[in-house]
């Protein structure tokens, strides 16, 4: 069982559930923005090391998906990699969303932060962002941003703002999300 090697996601392995979720977001139906509450799962798995030469990875492979609070169907779900680079001080998210985008997001973190941040810009070649063509040209993420702080009560929050260029909306648009989620096993 990987425990210290993960450094600052250490905290993180195991399944969480949160109802104190807030999306904000585009709407198409009311042309504006709304703001949806919802609950959410998380299921993060314990990896490693990873050997890149002389880079050592640990990391988390996770699940998560959201319901729209008294909804049955999840309105969102990702599937990816939360990573420890000890050696560079880096925590690294890279998830896609079965709309047809992808993160690769990072940042400086120490071995023993309880909040780190990570974030992505469209066109870096290091944390960086793609979307399909569709996307591309409705609703194109320039850029996204979290921070995740892991309570002393046994909590795990994050509040992260993805800006999108948005067909219908007349600036960068702020689509943000947060949530507090307790470990369920």
């Amino acid at each position: 069982m990987l425990g210290s090697e993960l450094g600052p996601l250490e905290g993180l392995v195991g399944n969480w559930e949160g109802d104190q979720g807030l999306d904000v977001a585009y709407g198409h139906a009311v042309s504006g923005l709304l703001e949806t509450p919802y609950r959410e799962r998380a299921t993060f798995g314990a990896f490693g090391p990873v050997g890149n030469g002389t880079q050592q990875l640990y990391g988390l492979d996770y699940r998560m998906s959201a319901w729209r609070t008294g909804e049955d169907d999840p309105f969102h779900t990702e599937v990816g990699y939360w990573l420890w680079d000890g050696d560079a001080g880096q925590v690294v998210r890279c998830f896609m969303v079965p709309r047809g985008s992808t993160i690769l997001a990072g940042g400086a973190a120490a071995a023993s932060d309880r909040q780190f941040s990570m974030h992505a810009e469209l066109g870096s070649q290091t944390y960086g962002i793609l979307s399909n063509p569709y996307l591309h040209d409705a609703a194109r993420t320039t850029a996204y941003r979290v921070t995740v702080t892991l309570g002393d009560d046994g909590t795990y929050a994050y509040d992260q703002e993805t800006t999108i260029d948005h067909a219908r909306w007349h600036e960068p648009l702020a689509h943000t999300d947060k949530n507090v989620l307790r470990r369920v096993d």
